[in-house]
């Protein structure tokens, strides 16, 4: 879109929720103020003319824009503050490139698809590659939060606008337990409000947890009645539908279930895989919802994506809490002593996917930027190595692990944070903006349709960010101080029900109706003749797994076969 009065032109996506706000900002700055439409992309136009780049300091919502400044010559990326819209860039000698999509930026052909080493030993240790990489080489993330400009000669420069830790709100740091449960009430129902505004009818995804039950009941709470969609499965193991079926009854939504078998997975499976802008050990699941509620009609959705990382609904939490302090003091003892102690638990624990993080923290400094990474990792890096050719990733070729290092950088920057900011500044930057955003956008927009996400409103974070873990800690009950700001609001089965997140039966399914699929993918024709991976240790892990063995899950070998599927498609090579 252009703007006529300055000449300047943006591309944009995303959703403003403020921009009715903002435009009536700008016309009482400037009353002769004329606009051509009611958009928010027409918003952002103006703001930037009024404000300049500090105009990203006011929006509200989920960003990604790229804005050519006519006057200076020079055009303006950026992206909201916690990387729910993506954006993807390519510098190299001369040639600047922006997309939503790491394939736009390969369509284009001006792109080598060549693998990227670091991405690839970052892909296995985390189910995503972690940012700024792609597996492509050369081709980056922007990260969340952040800002940068290309002039006419080519010069990059950019910065950071936002931060987790640094715009914590310094006002919680003061409140008492009953001001924070009040205030975050208030702050929940405003984000949910404005994620609200729709000219279309709106459905969430519901699972039957906390995070997604406090968002239909305070939709409801504010007078609209929503949609709830649920997959359901005839495996009982994985099966959410009793959880669900309570909430929506207790709120009286108009829930639907969508049943899913095997062989309706094995049809829907060559499109998932073929959305995926990036592999990722998860995705599918969100596909096959995102699917459902687009075929339902629906073109927008809410989702209850980040209650985990806020309100402390993942095992980390807890496990870093309880032996955070021990770890600290282990780790001023000798490093040859902590790795031959770790090299020990490892041989006792027969190389179980438990023993091989235990032997990781064991051999570790005790800090929290070392310790963080093991609660995520899926390949340690000794099985890297195993997993790899030879030669094809060495030591010393850039392949320090990513995760450490914004951690490290991060709690340099705050050193004074508490435990449970920490845990979850590590949760958002790393597994929630690597695997659930990068899956929830490229999974949901693969069927037009438009996924919010209301517990990530950034006057929310900032708030629970700033608050102590005194009232943060869950102290018995799962997310407690989000559970206790609803004051009874959700069903107790629902609040004390064990956490459950939502994953399709591909255990059971990979040795059923699936395993021919995923054999062709890692078989000698395929991944394991690429020159990537050692053969013989592909077909190793492969056997174990269908032979139940506990130290190879079926996660790894999906984050496999998903990793051959993407480079077949994308043509991309070693």
């Amino acid at each position: 879109m252009p703007d006529p009065a300055t000449g300047n032109w943006i591309s944009f996506n995303g959703e403003i929720y403020n921009f009715r706000e903002l435009l009536a900002e700008l016309k009482i700055a400037d009353p002769r103020l004329t606009t051509r439409s009611q958009t928010d992309t027409e918003v952002i136009l103006k703001a930037y003319a009024r404000w300049g780049r500090d105009c990203v300091r006011r929006l509200r919502g989920m960003f990604a824009f790229a804005l050519w400044d006519q006057g200076r010559q020079e055009l303006f990326l950026a992206r909201d503050r916690l990387g729910i819209k993506p954006l993807y860039y390519y510098d190299h000698e001369g040639t600047f490139l922006f997309a939503s999509e790491v394939r736009a930026i390969l369509a284009s052909g001006l792109v080598l698809r060549r693998l990227d080493p670091v991405g690839v030993w970052g892909y296995l240790a985390y189910q995503s590659v972690p940012a700024p990489r792609t597996l492509i080489q050369g081709i980056r993330v922007l990260p969340p939060g952040s800002w940068m400009t290309v002039d006419s000669q080519g010069t990059i420069t950019g910065g950071r606008y936002w931060d987790l830790l640094e715009d914590a709100s310094p006002d919680a740091r003061s409140a008492t337990r009953e001001e924070c449960r009040r205030r975050v009430r208030d702050l929940l129902r405003e984000a949910i409000s404005i994620h609200l505004v729709s000219d279309v009818p709106l459905g969430i995804f519901l699972s039957g947890g906390i995070d997604s039950s406090t968002v239909v009941a305070l939709m409801c709470e504010l007078g609209q009645v929503p949609r709830t969609f649920s997959v359901i499965f005839r495996e009982q193991a994985y099966n959410e539908a009793r959880h669900a079926q309570q909430v929506a009854s207790r709120f009286h939504t108009d829930h639907v279930e969508i049943l899913l078998g095997e062989q309706d997975l094995l049809t829907q499976l060559p499109e998932a895989l073929a959305a995926m802008d990036q592999p990722t050990g998860d995705g599918v699941n969100t596909y096959v919802i995102s699917r459902a509620v687009r075929s339902a009609g629906l073109t927008v959705a809410l989702s209850g994506l980040g209650g985990d990382e806020f309100f402390g609904g993942y095992p980390s939490f807890r496990r870093l809490s309880k032996v955070g302090g021990l770890l600290r003091l282990w780790g001023r003892t000798p490093r040859a002593f902590r790795s031959l102690a770790g090299w020990m638990v490892e041989a006792l624990g027969r190389s179980s996917v438990t023993a091989i993080k235990l032997a990781s923290l064991v051999k570790s400094d005790g800090t929290l930027d070392a310790t963080f990474p093991v609660t995520r990792q899926v390949f340690s890096d000794r099985e890297r190595h195993a997993l790899l050719e030879n030669g094809w990733i060495s030591e010393g070729d850039g392949t320090r692990d990513s995760y450490v290092q914004l951690l490290k950088e991060a709690y340099d920057r705050a050193p004074e944070s508490e435990l449970f900011s920490r845990v979850s500044y590590g949760e958002a930057r790393t597994y929630m903006h690597d695997v659930l955003l990068r899956d929830t956008d490229q999974m949901s927009m693969a069927h037009a349709l438009e996924v919010r996400v209301p517990l990530l409103d950034h006057k929310l974070v900032e708030y629970v960010m700033g608050l102590p873990d005194a009232h943060k800690r869950p102290n018995g009950t799962p997310k407690r101080l989000l559970v206790e700001s609803l004051d009874g609001l959700l069903p107790k089965e629902i609040v004390r029900r064990p956490k459950q997140g939502f994953t399709l039966p591909f255990e059971p399914w990979m040795r059923g109706d699936f395993r021919g699929f995923c054999e062709e993918r890692l078989g000698p024709e395929r991944l394991g003749g690429r020159g990537l991976f050692r053969p013989e240790r592909l077909q190793s892990l492969w056997q174990d797994f269908l032979a139940g063995r506990r130290h190879v899950s079926w996660a790894r070998l999906w984050l496999l076969v998903a990793l051959e599927e993407w480079l077949e498609r994308n043509g991309v090579e070693l």
